[in-house]
């Protein structure tokens, strides 16, 4: 999201093995897992939530910015939905592909159709997951979709997300 927004930052990198072995991480985030943004004397963990804070603070006049209620309603529905529905199963298959799996891939891939069917259908005569142009919803989705890259997950099924992610995916800002 501060790529996408143009915010100068800073990036520490802190291995996702090697968390407990950042002082400055646990200062930022008691639970000592990445990411965690520092904003001043403010600080913030949870990757969809710290998007969803640098939209409010700095995407006025960019398509991050929710100009209604509704519209910021259903932002935070589709990132909570991502969270939610998506990021469990697809977690799973991620670290089986890494070959740290716990045996239930079919079970996780079966877990994914009816969110994946969800999406697919919502993307039905729409570029974007909300409004017209890519927005706060579709950069926290996509975060967690993009797993299915390194997971190995066959999106055939579901095309339009397919192409939904491909389009994300291919942004400078992503591909940062």
């Amino acid at each position: 999201m501060a790529r996408e927004l143009g915010i100068e930052h800073t990036n520490d990198p802190v291995h996702f093995q090697k968390t407990r072995e950042s002082p400055g991480l646990a200062r930022a985030n008691p639970n000592q897992r990445i990411p965690a943004l520092v904003d001043g004397t403010f600080s913030l963990f949870e990757s969809l939530a710290i998007n969803l804070y640098l939209a409010r603070k700095s995407g006025a006049g960019t398509p991050f910015a929710s100009p209604t209620l509704e519209r910021e309603a259903l932002v935070t529905q589709w990132s909570f939905w991502a969270m939610t529905e998506v990021e469990k199963p697809l977690l799973g298959l991620l670290m089986a592909a890494f070959g740290r799996g716990d045996g239930q891939e079919a079970a996780h891939t079966a877990a994914l159709a009816r969110p994946l069917k969800v999406l697919n259908d919502h993307l039905a005569g729409r570029a974007w997951i909300v409004g017209t142009a890519f927005s706060t919803a579709d950069l926290n989705v996509a975060a967690v979709l993009a797993w299915a890259f390194p997971a190995k997950l066959d999106l055939a099924a579901w095309p339009r997300v397919a192409e939904w992610l491909g389009r994300c995916t291919a942004r400078p800002a992503f591909k940062g």
